[in-house]
């Protein structure tokens, strides 16, 4: 096989359970992978406001809107390398391909940091509204649990051992659960934006709300350095996951076809759900920084729960719209801590197929079809990051997402360049190649580049993170700049020392992927 050449692979090559994931499947994968709801809520007031001044304001659905350019241009990558190699490794496959085995590994490392990381803030998420969702049944008393962190920590280590166990027990059960979960938030929020446009449109609002304008979706008066790029790698963040479709691919009915027809579906999908409730969320609420205002501090980690009895009211019906708003961003949450696992272990299950890792990592269930050891390992470091976290700063749990955002435009990036060096020699063989597999992917790697950069600027401030008054720092530099590169050198000195232990992966020839099993060396 050469490069730019389309191709499939056996479904069961690395063992894993073929033909079960069909386009819808895929496509419900991808978005649930985003959770939309939960990532709205955790991300809307950050994106408004930072310390209680404001950072992008109204023009956060602009944010939102030019997030979508890069990362619908990273899908088209993914669609396009899928078509030619659909393993299960995605960019750790395909960087090792075009750069070499260094740059393929550290690919992968960016995939599982980024999940690891995001597995605190999403455990934080699930284990709060697992008692805000039981107070609002009656027992009113869990309320005050909601805000316990030993109760809350307790009860997102329990989530993310149920959600990795699903995984466990194979993608079969893992699709069925998401199809329920991404339901619900999707109704939900779909209400939610329709009651709040029409309590605006008709007067009914609370004070500081706004009508929706034009102007909102246009980042015009924005500075590029302190506001646009920071919050682009907030905003990035909410549209990350789409790519877990593919890292189903050797699961899918067609895995060199579905998967990534999926990944450029879910972002339009995304795009129009974030859109809509991005909009009717700040038009309701308004942008102030006291009340319910999305500006307010107290908001930022759940812009929901800040307005939502007066979205709903008082009375039998706000009981239930409570009931179901939290109900939405406890199935988010949970539905994506689910899907994170789903492509970190099938990630670390390619990497150990080609040598790159431990060969424990490959070992299969002979029942469920599904990586144990991988799943395992990934549910456990999951466990220990999140309890870590929590220890350093319950602030840091909720600024994490713009340490998650610096490791997706890093692997989100390479898999954009990637694409272009992949197809090198075909590029010119007509227009839609050039574009689709050079332009397009090219320039969102470029663009996720420089906002990386401009982001990590920002996120280095020392006083870019406060908790209760206090600097939260590393080494002097804004923990959440350290946390991301810090994750990314970690990775690096893992790299060195599995290279010291197994050297075959970074030595070794090159190889098919269709017989993955006898390769000895890198992909």
């Amino acid at each position: 096989m050469t490069k730019g050449e389309a191709t499939s692979i056996p479904a069961n090559s690395k063992g894993l359970k073929g033909g079960v994931v069909g386009l819808l499947s895929s496509i419900v994968i991808g978005t649930a992978s985003t959770a939309p709801a939960y990532s709205l809520a955790a991300t809307l007031g950050l994106i408004v406001a930072h310390r209680g001044a404001l950072l992008c304001g109204v023009k956060a659905p602009a944010i939102v809107l030019l997030s979508f350019i890069p990362m619908y241009l990273i899908a088209v990558a993914y669609q396009e390398l899928n078509k030619a190699e659909p393993d299960c490794g995605t960019t750790f496959t395909w960087a090792s391909r075009a750069f070499g085995p260094i740059t393929g590994w550290l690919g992968g490392w960016g995939i599982i940091a980024a999940d690891v990381i995001v597995m605190a803030n999403l455990a934080q998420i699930a284990g709060t509204y697992s008692f805000t969702f039981v107070a609002d049944l009656g027992w009113h008393s869990a309320a005050s649990l909601a805000s316990s962190t030993v109760w809350t920590t307790l009860t997102g280590v329990i989530w993310i051992a149920a959600m990795t166990y699903i995984c466990y027990r194979g993608i079969e059960v893992s699709a069925r659960l998401q199809y329920v979960l991404l339901s619900v938030e999707v109704v939900v929020l779909a209400a939610i934006s329709a009651i709040a446009l029409i309590k605006v449109y008709t007067n009914s609002a609370p004070p500081g709300s706004l009508r929706p304008s034009l102007s909102w979706l246009w980042p015009g008066g924005l500075d590029f350095g302190t506001s646009i790029a920071p919050a682009l790698l907030i905003t990035i963040f909410i549209y990350w996951g789409f790519d877990s479709a593919v890292a189903c691919n050797e699961e899918s009915d067609d895995p060199g076809r579905t998967p990534g027809r999926a990944a450029v579906l879910s972002t339009f999908l995304l795009l129009a759900t974030y859109a809509l409730v991005t909009v009717s969320t700040i038009a309701f609420a308004g942008i102030g920084v006291e009340g319910s205002g999305l500006g307010n501090p107290d908001n930022s980690d759940d812009v929901f729960a800040a307005f939502g009895s007066a979205l709903f009211g008082d009375g039998v019906l706000g009981k239930i719209g409570l009931l179901l708003l939290s109900a939405s961003i406890l199935t988010s949450a949970s539905a994506s801590t689910q899907t994170t696992i789903m492509p970190t272990a099938r990630t670390t299950l390619s990497m150990a197929v080609f040598k790159a890792l431990p060969g424990s990592f490959a070992k299969m269930h002979p029942r469920y079809l599904t990586p144990t050891v991988s799943t395992i390992t990934m549910g456990a470091a999951s466990i220990l990051f999140y309890v870590l976290f929590t220890v350093i700063s319950s602030s840091l749990l909720s600024a994490l997402i713009g340490s998650v955002g610096l490791v997706i435009a890093f692997y989100y990036g390479l898999t954009g360049y990637a694409c272009v060096r992949y197809y090198r020699k075909t590029l010119t063989n007509s227009l839609r190649d050039f574009m689709m597999r050079g332009v397009l992917p090219l320039l969102g790697g470029v663009l996720l580049t420089i906002v990386f950069i401009f982001g990590l600027i920002e996120y280095a401030r020392a006083d870019w993170l406060v908790d209760q008054g206090r600097n939260v720092t590393i080494f002097g530099f804004g923990a959440v700049a350290v946390v991301g590169v810090g994750s990314m050198v970690l990775g690096a000195v893992l790299m060195l020392a599995w290279w010291a232990i197994s050297p075959s992966f970074f030595h070794g020839r090159r190889c098919r992927v269709r017989a993955p099993k006898r390769c000895r060396n890198r992909p």
